[in-house]
């Protein structure tokens, strides 16, 4: 009975091929003919097999290694190149072919065709899964070459991009038109007529076709709007299967075909060409990134035509911004849902691949600033601005003119559906339940670029009533990642947006507005959105013991930023400002690192902005300014002498700690110092100041002169003489002391005319004169028995102080803004890609077992966690492994 079963029934079903696939490892005529045989024909049947024995991805990346290229290159470098024609010599081909693309495997059409030819023994051809076999191979193949050809360029400049010259076709006959009047003028002028015979051996002209490397772009993007491939075959006008057309409603489009996983698939496997082609870049070296660009991107930023620049960034950005949304529509997405499903359902999420792989592409060619695709500088000084053009690069000259008010709207509601989705699972009551938004650090980078380049976008953030959303959501993020060292990264990218942000006027306004995110009960705070971007940043900046320090001048600024809009801050938020002041006013801190007074200068603007700007708003503030008038006093008389005594009393004191705890370790029945003794030290050690300062009558209150910039105002003649003269400076070895302290980090050594030099240009002029006029009637209503010496009495009398009298004018606001440097672009780059790689290293491993140049890579394996066991166990039937990578960028 069985025997009357067609014998090949489970070929057209993809049963069977294993001993194909194991035979391309193992057999001669397999991948190792690539390297073992020179000079194979492009006419040779071998790479027949290349185009019909895969069927998948994995296929691909498992069957054909790295070192099976790299070993072909080294040995027959002929054959790789003659497999990389012979591949998009047939994608080329297969693109136009008019059975391109074929039917769906899932369809019943198509099983019903593979069924009735099983049984007549007649192979289907499928001209879909050839051409994502092309894709799929290129894929592999290029990173190696990229990889052996990093310097040299010699195979890529031969292979890739070597223009071929043709007989001009224009002047053929199939392109005569149909009147044509001789000039028999000319003929004369010539000499009259020629004979045919020595025409002919003269030489014609001579037209350059596109390089192969030129004619893939192309290729590829048709390929992103092929209808029946990426496309619907609803929308396919006549037998034009290539419409460019966008791919989702948003950006330029109200339409929306809907979603496909089978199109979506097909999306990913091009995008991911793509991103291989725009990452030549990675294997050069940072020192030479900007001035050696890559020719591929180049090529696809400046060359690429403009209708199919607009549809291609279109779809990409709308289908990014709906990524969070689009889901909940799908069986997948509301199985994604339910608690812990992602640790019991196991598998790649099609819409969530397609989704990071679109913000990936956008990442890339928005930072992409190399060579001649450098912005447009424009003014001079400190007016310097810059922007892009169509020449210099098409897709951030196009981001940049987005105006439309619904569009802006669009991508800020996108950036926050991801951003709130994050949060929600910080406050989620079961640790853990949701999956981790995989794309979450493209969606920054992503969010950069946009405050980057496109002004009104930055306008109307904040014009609506979502923009301290998005603020809060960013320093949400930060608090979350601050602990992970693979993270930091993302973190002073993050510092960078929010400085950018905090530049905008339009951001000081909703600075009083309440907060309106939900967040984790640890990171909550009393007050308005003010409050909570302080608290914030000092949870940052004291809670990571200097691992994040190249965050803290951003962070900062950007408080500096913010000052002059402060209302009605908590006094919470009042003490984490003097707490903040007094770790950077640290001697140790001051004099370990020649750019630590930077932060201290740019912490006491913060005092002076809310001063001069919002005085009467801010009693909390002046009343914690009151509270720790000392260290303002201490830093207008510090010195180098008094800083290494401070220094030295500090470390004094923290070892005769430790011999103590040694002592009490030792001996835990007795005591080393008596009851009396013991009080004695607990009551200095809890005095103000007591290990970094001397005792107040040592101090005299001294004002220097304000820096000279522009966001300082000039003190007038009645306020400077409130200021007393500096004490002058000891005359002892100074240097040799602090170099016995140990104090300077990287073989800095402090030195007493580096301290006077930073010191003198404190601004501390406008602080010590609001002590020296409100400390004293403070300090009386303190010493009276009425009710207003209470608290609140006090703060009471300092909201209706006015100083207009002694103050300098209010000067105009004038923030800090990002300046772009050279070595900034280049670790943005270096940033961006290193997330892309490492989201590519599992599970394909694109750039895996490659010489990456722009970045290093560490591997570390952690200790696994409930949802990696799972994975392991899964794994391991599919030969698979799980382990986590860490990546740290090389920085200039």
């Amino acid at each position: 009975m069985f025997s009357k079963l067609p014998q090949s029934l489970g070929a057209p079903f993809g049963l069977l091929g294993d001993e194909a696939k194991l035979g391309f490892r193992s057999q001669p005529n397999g991948i190792a003919k690539l390297s073992s045989t020179r000079n194979i024909s492009e006419r040779d049947s071998y790479w027949d097999q290349f185009f019909v024995l895969f069927d998948s991805p994995s296929d691909v990346y498992s069957l054909v290694t790295p070192n099976d290229i790299r070993r072909s290159l080294y040995q027959a470098p002929e054959n790789v190149a003659t497999l990389v024609r012979v591949v998009t010599a047939r994608l080329f081909t297969l693109i136009s072919d008019h059975t391109f693309p074929s039917a769906s495997p899932n369809s019943m059409t198509s099983m019903a065709s593979s069924f009735v030819k099983s049984r007549m023994n007649m192979s289907e051809r499928s001209t879909t899964k050839e051409v994502l076999n092309c894709v799929r191979l290129l894929q592999r193949i290029l990173p190696v070459i990229f990889e052996i050809d990093s310097e040299t360029n010699v195979f890529e400049a031969e292979v890739l991009w070597k223009r071929e010259e043709v007989p001009d076709s224009s002047l053929t006959n199939d392109s005569v038109p149909q009147f044509v009047i001789d000039d028999e003028e000319d003929n004369e002028e010539d000499g009259g007529s020629a004979d045919p015979a020595s025409s002919s051996t003269q030489s014609k002209p001579k037209q350059e076709l596109p390089s192969l490397a030129e004619r893939l772009f192309s290729a590829l993007v048709d390929l992103l709007f092929c209808c029946g491939f990426t496309l619907p075959t609803k929308i396919q006008v006549d037998h034009h299967k290539i419409n460019y057309v966008i791919w989702e409603k948003g950006v330029g489009s109200t339409t929306d075909p809907g979603p496909n996983s089978a199109y979506d698939s097909n999306k990913i496997e091009v995008l991911r060409l793509l991103l291989v082609l725009l990452s030549r870049q990675i294997y050069v070296p940072s020192g030479a990134l900007l001035t050696n660009p890559s020719k591929y991107t180049i090529h696809f930023v400046q060359q690429t035509q403009r209708r199919h620049v607009l549809t291609v960034l279109c779809s990409l950005l709308n289908t990014a911004m709906n990524g969070n949304t689009a889901t909940l529509y799908t069986i997948e997405g509301l199985a994604g849902k339910l608690p812990y499903n992602h640790l019991v359902i196991k598998g790649e999420d099609t819409r969530t691949t397609l989704v990071s792989l679109c913000l990936q592409v956008l990442d890339v060619v928005l930072d992409f600033q190399s060579g001649g695709a450098r912005d447009n500088q424009t003014g001079s000084g400190d007016n310097v601005s810059s922007m892009p053009s169509m020449k210099t690069n098409a897709f951030r000259y196009y981001i940049a003119k987005l105006h439309r008010a619904q569009d802006l709207t669009f991508i800020l509601d996108g950036v926050l559906n991801v951003m709130q989705s994050h949060a929600a699972g910080m406050t989620n009551v079961l640790p853990g339940a949701t999956k981790p938004i995989p794309f979450i650090s493209e969606q920054i980078f992503f969010l950069w670029k946009m405050v980057e380049l496109n002004k009104k976008f930055r306008t109307s953030v904040f014009e609506s009533d979502k923009g301290m959303d998005l603020v809060a959501y960013l320093l949400l993020y930060m608090l979350d990642i601050k602990d992970k060292p693979q993270q930091h990264g993302i973190c002073r990218a993050l510092s960078y947006v929010l400085q950018m942000i905090s530049s905008e006027p339009t951001f000081g306004a909703k600075l009083s507005s309440p907060l309106r995110v939900n967040l984790p009960a640890k990171w909550q705070s009393p007050g308005t959105s003010g409050d909570f971007l302080i608290n914030a940043i000092y949870s940052i900046i004291t809670t990571t013991s200097g691992t994040l320090s190249s965050l803290y001048p951003a962070l900062i600024i950007s408080l500096a930023n913010a000052a002059p809009y402060f209302k009605g801050l908590t006094v919470t938020a009042a003490a984490r400002l003097i707490q903040l002041l007094s770790s950077f006013s640290n001697p140790l801190f001051l004099l370990s690192d020649e750019g630590n007074p930077r932060l201290l200068f740019f912490m006491l603007e913060v005092f002076n902005y809310i001063i001069l700007h919002r005085l009467s708003d801010n009693p909390n503030v002046t009343y914690a300014i009151l509270t720790s008038h000392k260290t303002f006093e201490d830093l207008g008389t510090f010195n180098l002498a008094r800083g290494l005594r401070d220094v030295k009393r500090a470390q004094q004191a923290k070892e005769e700690q430790r011999r103590r705890q040694e002592a009490r370790a030792a001996n835990p029945t007795s005591d080393p110092l008596d009851s009396a003794e013991r009080g004695t030290l607990e009551k200095q050690s809890q005095s103000p100041g007591h290990s970094q300062r001397g005792s107040r009558d040592d101090v005299t209150l001294q004002m220097p002169t304000s820096p000279t910039t522009e966001n300082m105002p000039t003190i007038s003649d009645k306020a400077k003489g409130k200021r007393k003269a500096q004490s002058p400076p000891t005359s002892i070895d100074l240097n040799a002391e602090a170099i016995a302290l140990g104090i300077g980090k990287n073989g800095f050594v402090p030195t007493h005319e580096w301290v006077t030099s930073w010191q003198q240009g404190l601004p501390l002029d406008i602080i010590l004169i609001l002590i020296a006029e409100l400390l004293p009637k403070v300090q009386e209503i303190q010493a009276s028995r009425a009710k207003a010496n209470s608290p609140d009495g006090i703060r009471d009398f300092l909201a209706a102080m006015r100083l207009d009298h002694v103050l300098p004018p209010v000067p105009p606001v004038s923030p800090r803004r990002f300046t772009w440097t050279d070595s900034s672009i280049v670790w943005l780059t270096s940033l961006i890609w290193g997330e892309v790689y490492v989201r590519h290293m599992t599970p394909l491993g694109i750039w895996n077992s490659t010489n990456v140049r722009l970045f290093y890579v560490k591997h570390t394996q952690s200790q696994q966690r409930l949802s990696e066991t799972v994975s392991s166990v899964m794994g391991g039937f599919l030969g698979r492994s799980n382990s986590e990578q860490s990546l740290t960028t090389r920085r200039s």
